[in-house]
């Protein structure tokens, strides 16, 4: 399954390269603050690194936050198993 993910992921990167290699016409792009003239091939390869950082932000904060809520409710666990005189599955062994 991870393969499969690089894989996606290079194919992906391929792809955006492939269409800025084909759009090299000079475009305005209006931001917040200014405009400025651009390649549409890096102005598309800067707008899809950014969106990819940023989703990698997102979810990896989501990942990091629900991993440590995990450990935070097996510390729970391991701990009203020892009050309550259970014993846990490393100490049966």
């Amino acid at each position: 399954m991870k393969i499969i993910k690089t894989v996606l992921i290079i194919a992906l990167f391929l792809v955006a390269l492939a269409l800025g290699a084909q759009n090299q016409e000079v475009v305005a792009f209006n931001y917040l603050i200014a405009k400025g003239e651009f390649h549409l091939s890096t102005l598309l390869g800067v707008v899809f690194v950014s969106g990819f950082i940023l989703a990698w932000l997102i979810f990896g904060s989501m990942h990091l936050k629900s991993k440590l809520v995990i450990r935070r409710l097996n510390k729970d666990l391991n701990k009203f198993k020892k009050q309550s005189g259970e014993t846990l599955p490393a100490e049966k062994a």
